[in-house]
C-alpha cells in the first residue's frame, strides 16, 4: 500500500493529497529514508512523519484494506511518539499564547503604549 493512502487510512491526514503533500516535502520517512508519496509500506516498517511541529513515530502492523474508524486504528499501527515531543508542542502553544490571545487582532495604538509604559516604567528592587 502507499504511503501516503496508508497514513490517510490510519487518520494520520485528514485527506489524501495533505498526505502526498507532505511526502512532496519530504516530512515523511520510512526507516530512516526519505520517501516519495507512492512508497510502499509493509508491516514492520518504521514511519517518521513531521506534522505540526511534532515528530510522529508510527510502527506499521498491517494494512487496512481502506480508511478506518478511529477506534479500529490501533489494530493497523503502533504509536512509538516520545511523550516529550507532545510536551513540547505545549509549550510553543502557551508561549505564543503569552503575548496576545487568539482573535484579539493586532495591538491598537493604546495596547502598544501601555506595553511601552511597561517595559519603559524603573523597576524597583528590593
Amino acid at each position: 500500500m502507499r504511503i501516503d493512502k496508508y497514513l490517510w487510512s490510519v487518520r494520520y491526514f485528514k485527506t489524501r493529497s495533505k498526505a502526498t503533500a507532505a511526502a512532496k516535502k519530504g516530512r515523511l520517512r520510512v526507516n530512516g529514508d526519505v520517501v516519495k508519496p507512492a512508497r510502499d509500506v509493509y508491516p514492520g516498517d518504521m514511519i517518521v512523519m513531521r506534522k505540526d511541529q511534532i515528530d510522529y513515530t508510527v510502527e506499521v502492523l498491517d494494512l487496512p484494506p481502506n480508511r478506518v474508524g478511529n477506534k479500529l486504528v490501533d489494530l493497523y499501527r503502533v504509536d512509538r511518539t516520545p511523550r516529550e515531543n507532545f510536551e513540547a508542542r505545549k509549550m510553543v502553544e502557551l508561549n505564543q499564547d503569552y503575548y496576545r490571545r487568539k482573535g484579539e487582532g493586532r495591538p491598537t495604538k493604546k495596547d502598544r503604549r501601555e506595553l511601552d509604559d511597561v517595559l519603559d516604567a524603573p523597576h524597583e528592587e528590593e
